[in-house]
């Protein structure tokens, strides 16, 4: 991870200067405030503010001015019951805005999730550093024989050197283009916003993004999970203890319920109900398809 000599002057400042305030605060968040937490070989995610606590979204569920009931045990259930039966504007109160350098195809696919705000360096004007990402060895894999968008066994030995140095001398030679295009020693040089469009995807970029606890458990629950690719998986999980943090009684709700829960069809419901009367239960008297058993058996099969 690099971060500009600005960025460190500006962390650095904002991390000296204290205010007394009567806004919530929550004490797990103020040890994180502008704290760069490194990802990958150059990113990092830092929060920047936030709003709310565990005791805000009971405030919330009660439209009350308190800040809750006097028991936290009380708190804490009723977290937990909004979230078991998918009560999501009371999480909606909270929010929290995050600094986060990442690789441009990591963002493609983290700016899909559009119940943000979002606002990107812009290349127009800027001219990008000379970073990019590339692959530790153990990331380096073959594509999935059975999953399309997945990865299979890692390449080896001579083979994952020679995808290493195509990425390393690929980025090399598309930044050289780009500076050179962007020269204006004797020339005009070619507007910036053209220029970009010669570098590679896995260029790093940097975005604000603000969003609302709902929707950031949201982007976890997809992210974080062990299926999600690992480039932007790293980053979630890196949020996770931030969020775990900020809201104790909400991301423990949220683990147990989302993160570590599950969701099952009418179907399922049935045969779980069929299976506990004793009944012997096959695919062909589940009423599911060859894959939906399959998931089905998965789920409800101990864990060896």
């Amino acid at each position: 991870m690099s971060l500009t000599p600005e960025q460190l002057f500006e962390i650095e400042n904002q991390r000296s200067q204290t205010a007394p305030t009567a806004r919530t605060v929550s004490e797990g968040m103020e040890s994180h405030l502008y704290t760069a937490y490194p990802v990958l070989d150059h990113g990092f995610v830092r929060v920047i503010d936030y709003m709310g606590d565990d005791a805000a979204i009971c405030q919330a569920a009660r439209v009350s001015y308190g800040k809750g009931t006097k028991s936290v045990q009380n708190d804490e259930g009723l977290i937990r019951y909004l979230m078991r039966h998918w009560h999501s504007t009371p999480f909606e109160m909270c929010e929290i805005k995050l600094h986060v350098k990442l690789p441009v195809f990591v963002a493609r696919q983290w700016i899909r999730h559009r119940t943000a705000n979002v606002n990107e360096y812009s290349a127009r004007y800027s001219i990008l550093d000379r970073e990019f990402y590339i692959p530790a060895p153990d990331q380096v894999a073959a594509q999935s024989a059975i999953n399309n968008q997945g990865r299979g066994d890692m390449l080896q030995g001579e083979e994952a050197a020679r995808v290493l140095e195509i990425l390393k001398a690929d980025s090399t030679r598309a930044y050289d283009s780009y500076e050179n295009m962007i020269s204006q020693e004797g020339q005009q040089g070619l507007a910036r916003e053209l220029a970009r469009m010669n570098l590679p995807a896995n260029i790093y970029t940097q975005w604000y993004w603000k969003v609302d606890l709902h929707n950031l458990f949201h982007f976890l629950r997809l992210r974080a999970d062990s299926h999600a690719q690992y480039e932007i998986r790293v980053y979630a999980e890196e949020m996770c203890k931030i969020v775990a943090d900020w809201v104790p009684a909400a991301y423990q709700a949220f683990a147990d319920y989302r993160m570590g829960g599950a969701q099952l069809s009418a179907m399922g419901v049935d045969c779980i109900r069929r299976m506990l009367a004793g009944e012997a239960v096959t695919q062909d008297s589940s009423g599911m398809s060859a894959r939906e058993w399959r998931e089905f058996e998965a789920l409800i099969k101990p864990e060896t």
